[in-house]
């Protein structure tokens, strides 16, 4: 079974649509559009009637509502829904859930608390944002973050997982673990910012590996399937 992504051209790339029920990474520089991306991720799970999980780890639902609002794609509607649970690490709420840095016990707690909450809840679409804070979060040894993944990819859900990268070459253990890796690009060229979209993995799927160009307007993301990025 795929699922669509919800932005304009990237099903194209993969064969349709994301396989469901899986684990991919989101990677790239800052202001390339992971975050715009998994918001339409999962605005598009409301839109199905689907049940969804935004975790932050950097803004809260407030901070993120101000940052959709200029686009049209529904967001702002959809984070009020029933089925979509919102959840700031660094609220009150949050640090109940998801424990404190240091914690003694607290990869496993928040390992079990979250995929856990996926289950008990009927969730069918996640994102975490990002791997930066998560790791803090973990703090228990070098190899916190593949227990905290392998968990994920055990449940039913398709999750995003936004990792702050700026070299594609530079993998972690996340991209190794991950069914699918989508990395974003920016290129300064003749003084203007160019944008790209790349899928380096997506395991069983017939996958695009071009960097294709990729736009902001009013209704948010556009990938451009028909064209490619040369550096």
């Amino acid at each position: 079974m795929r699922i669509p992504s919800g932005v304009s051209g990237f099903d194209d790339l993969v064969d349709g649509g994301l396989p469901a029920g899986r684990l991919y990474v989101l990677s790239g520089p800052p202001g390339s559009g992971k975050t715009t991306f998994s918001a339409q991720f999962v605005t598009e799970g409301i839109r199905h009637d689907e049940g969804c999980l935004y975790v932050s780890m950097h803004e809260s639902k407030a901070d993120l509502r101000a940052d959709m609002n200029g686009y049209d794609f529904g967001f702002d509607q959809a984070i009020d829904r029933d089925g979509m649970h919102f959840l700031d690490a660094f609220s009150s709420e949050g640090k109940r859930f998801l424990g404190s840095p240091g914690e003694s016990g607290n990869r496993s707690k928040l390992t079990t608390r979250l995929s856990g909450f996926i289950s008990s809840r009927g969730i069918d679409r996640v994102v975490v944002d990002s791997t930066m804070l998560l790791d803090y979060l973990l703090k228990d040894g070098d190899d916190s973050m593949i227990p905290f993944l392998t968990a994920l990819k055990r449940t039913d859900a398709t999750t995003l997982l936004i990792s702050e990268m700026t070299d594609p070459t530079a993998y972690s253990d996340e991209h190794f673990l991950a069914h699918g890796v989508v990395f974003f690009h920016n290129y300064m060229e003749n003084e203007s910012m160019t944008r790209g979209i790349q899928v380096i993995k997506m395991r069983g799927t017939d996958i695009d590996t071009e960097i294709h160009p990729l736009s902001f307007d009013a209704d948010g993301l556009h990938v451009h399937p028909g064209s490619a990025v040369y550096r």
